[in-house]
């Protein structure tokens, strides 16, 4: 009775919790220059008209004419400024925000990454507080920054993007906007001098700013704003009036740097597209004791840990030479619906297929419907 009546306050303290967190809001683009903070400011417009306490909490108008004239006539909080490495700079105020509470903030640049000091280490932790104080944020980020298609934004542009936003973000948002332009209009602003100045204009079109690579994170845009509407419909609606399996995903990952990174990056993107929970495993075997693995490896896990983190999984370390075993053994703990693992040639798949409770493991996840992905 006393677990009963615990869980009922639970229950109430997170409906609670949902009614006081502000609402959030996203405009996502393929690229700089399509128009998401000019669509914002006109938003903010909008909004003061209709009697809305609105605030600027911070707006990067990239010296564009047009954006800068939107920002005539609204009001704007003052940044915070901070002297780093004998430069002043501007960054967001969050202690201002939380001290007017408006009950709405403009938030431009998502992705930023706040100056070494910060009480948050990136400009999305920010938003968070702010949402957790009750006051809804309008903000937003190109495509690119989104934590778990880096890769395949590499792929398409040949950089890796440091600035990432995790995942969560988009799932916690309650609207995501996509702000769209043909890859002929974009390149039209460019030459007209509406995105960059006219001295970066040619370098532009020589690297990021040329057609094939434009509709490729176009595509990217339209995909991830489309699937963010359908998962919502299918958690919002769908699970309403059907019952299925929701899933669980344990991601499995060995101390191998890149192909960890790239099997939490896969799974995140699973767990997102279901809008389930996910944990990522750990087995540490004894050859890779911290006295028998280099200092750059365990970093590398860390790092690996914290990703994780971010992109909303629970990060489970268990320390085992039998790995199968442990594999088991989380699944039923958490009560895991799927396990991703990475292809044959992993010194974790390996071990796995070496370890004498292989078909043990196999015999576990067929009686407990169970399914297994195996991540290239």
């Amino acid at each position: 009775m006393e677990e009963d009546k615990e869980k009922r306050v639970q229950q109430f303290l997170d409906l609670n919790r949902k009614s006081t967190r502000g609402r959030l809001k996203i405009y996502i683009g393929m690229s700089a220059g399509v128009g998401k903070s000019y669509r914002m400011l006109q938003e903010a417009h909008s909004l003061l008209k209709n009697n809305i306490n609105l605030k600027v909490g911070y707006i990067e108008t990239h010296g564009r004419k047009e954006t800068e004239a939107l920002v005539e006539g609204l009001p704007v909080i003052p940044r915070r400024e901070i002297f780093y490495k004998g430069k002043k700079l501007d960054e967001l105020d969050v202690q201002a925000i939380l001290l007017l509470h408006p009950e709405v903030v403009i938030i431009d640049e998502l992705a930023h990454t706040n100056i070494p000091g910060s009480k948050n280490e990136k400009r999305w932790q920010d938003v968070l507080e702010i949402l957790e104080s009750g006051i809804d944020v309008i903000t937003a980020v190109n495509i690119q920054h989104i934590e778990s298609i880096n890769e395949d934004v590499k792929g398409i542009t040949g950089v890796e993007v440091k600035e990432r936003v995790p995942d969560k973000m988009l799932q916690l948002a309650d609207e995501v906007v996509n702000i769209d332009l043909t890859a002929d209009e974009l390149i039209t602003r460019l030459k007209e001098g509406k995105i960059y100045d006219h001295t970066k204009i040619q370098q532009a079109l020589q690297n990021f700013f040329q057609a094939d690579k434009i509709l490729q994170l176009r595509e990217l845009a339209l995909k991830e704003v489309a699937g963010q509407v359908e998962r919502k419909v299918d958690y919002q609606i769908t699970t309403k009036q059907t019952q299925f399996r929701h899933e669980k995903f344990l991601a499995c990952i060995s101390s191998n740097h890149e192909i960890a990174q790239r099997i939490i990056r896969k799974t995140a993107r699973l767990a997102s597209y279901y809008n389930s929970q996910w944990y990522v495993l750990y087995v540490q075997t004894s050859k890779e004791d911290s006295d028998k693995i280099s200092l750059a490896a365990q970093r590398h896990l860390i790092n690996n840990f914290k990703n994780a983190t971010e992109l909303g999984a629970e990060v489970i370390r268990k320390k085992s030479d039998n790995v199968a075993h442990a594999i088991i053994e989380t699944t039923e703990e958490k009560n895991a619906t799927t396990i991703c693992i990475g292809k044959p040639h992993l010194n974790l798949f390996q071990i796995i297929l070496r370890s004498g409770v292989f078909n043990q493991l196999l015999k576990t996840l067929s009686k407990n419907n169970i399914d297994i992905i195996i991540l290239s």
